[in-house]
């Protein structure tokens, strides 16, 4: 096969705190520069993309070098913490930015999805959205018209579909969004994290299409994700990016397993600081995860109950409800808490909110697990927040044929529902 995709010696500088030099001599000479080919001309120094360290030289290098192929029909991971770089390549192959210095070379039409309503005129209803998409892609009006149908029905808006997409949520949004790129003909599909935004079932549904689309190999698909899982499912081979290089490029399996070994290293982060998907509206954060009866305040025991303290920050005074999901190393759901199914709410005041959840034996094989934390309100189906591995924790060893046995034999493997009990503290 040949390649369809070739990047060399990519390296994007950004300044920081402003956007020109402040003097058209220096923006001329910048212009120039960029002419010749032969770059930018830094007059300090370049920086690493380390968001936890104050800048003492205006530049940030978000990649850095960065050379890879990548060959026809081949679904390539992207993987690497926050801050790694990942967006911004994605942002290069897709035309959107430019390179500081090298080169990026690509065969055939590219259809990207990099963040809610990419493409979209908010003006426009869906269907009109559809067929402007098509035609930025150089798509003849019947070619668009063929896949229609088929676009409107995997996404399931087909109610709103002569409505103006200003109106849509963003899961409606991001729906239509994945419909569009993935069903107009396209020779490379560009898919970064924004399918998080959509629920898990839909999740699922585009994966499947996704692998539906590589299983053709005629097209290539260049995947960047958080959940491991889904990453290991889809792609052969994945690169990993941490402060702008490529740290591995390899087979998925080893790309993932640094990938983990750097996220272990991290510093502590304070939750407070912690991204957090943009569909929560953040009225509220939570700001705090402790484990209440650990020895280390690290592991659980999986036959004895265990009590985990959540601390939540108001702007207001609302009602949420709380949920806490737990996840292993790669992310695939372990334990979804049963009395989110019953709604349960609770009244937080303005200022600080602390709770208690109490979960029965969990019945988890050894490893390391994280605990997810969501506030959410039921009612206007409004996510307040979804904090990603609020904490790390780990389950020490015990016989399988336990208490986990029978759980799993009763649920089935993949994860199973807990009752975890939440009191106001």
């Amino acid at each position: 096969m040949s390649s369809v995709i070739r990047v060399e010696d990519i390296t994007k500088v950004y300044r920081l705190g402003q956007f020109n030099t402040g003097a058209l001599s220096k923006d001329i000479e910048k212009g120039i520069m960029k002419l010749l080919g032969k770059g930018e001309k830094y007059e300090k120094i370049i920086e690493e993309n380390d968001r936890t360290k104050i800048s003492m030289g205006g530049y940030v290098s978000s990649l850095n070098g960065i050379t890879f192929d990548v060959e026809q029909g081949e679904v390539l991971g992207i993987i690497g913490k926050n801050g790694a770089g990942k967006s911004t390549l994605l942002k290069i192959l897709s035309r959107i930015t430019s390179p500081t210095q090298g080169t990026v070379k690509i065969k055939g039409r590219v259809a990207s999805l990099l963040e809610v309503g990419t493409g979209f005129h908010p003006e426009l209803t869906g269907k009109e959205n559809i067929y402007l998409n098509g035609a930025i892609l150089g798509m003849r009006r019947k070619e668009v018209k063929a896949s229609f149908n088929e676009i409107v029905s995997f996404a399931g808006v087909e109610k709103y579909i002569d409505t103006p997409v200003k109106r849509y949520s963003s899961g409606m949004y991001v729906r239509l969004a994945f419909a569009v790129a993935a069903h107009l003909r396209t020779d490379i599909l560009i898919v970064d994290e924004v399918l998080a935004v959509g629920d898990i079932e839909f999740q699922k549904k585009c994966l499947g299409k996704m692998q539906d689309i590589s299983g053709s190999g005629d097209r290539t698909i260049l995947f960047v994700s958080h959940n491991m899982a889904s990453v290991k499912a889809l792609c052969s081979r994945s690169i990993l990016l941490d402060k702008g290089k490529v740290v591995l490029d390899g087979e998925t399996g080893e790309s993932i397993q640094h990938y983990l070994l750097l996220d272990s290293e991290g510093q502590k982060v304070d939750l407070r600081d912690r991204e957090r998907p943009k569909r929560c509206t953040l009225r509220a954060r939570v700001v705090d995860v402790k484990l209440l009866n650990s020895i280390d305040g690290k592991s659980l025991n999986s036959k004895e109950s265990s009590e985990i303290e959540i601390t939540v920050e108001s702007d207001e005074n609302i009602e949420v409800s709380l949920q806490l999901v737990i996840r292993d190393q790669l992310q695939n759901l372990s334990i979804l808490d049963s009395h989110n199914l019953k709604r349960q709410t609770f009244e937080l005041q303005k200022g600080v909110n602390k709770f208690i959840c109490k979960i029965s034996s969990t019945g988890l094989y050894s490893g390391s697990y994280y605990f997810d934390a969501v506030l959410y309100i039921p009612v206007q189906n409004e996510v307040v927040d979804h904090l990603e591995k609020a904490m790390e924790f780990t389950i020490p060893s015990f016989d399988p044929y336990d208490v986990g046995y029978e759980l799993r034999k009763s649920y089935g493997f993949g994860f199973f529902h807990v009752d975890f009990e939440w009191v106001k503290a």
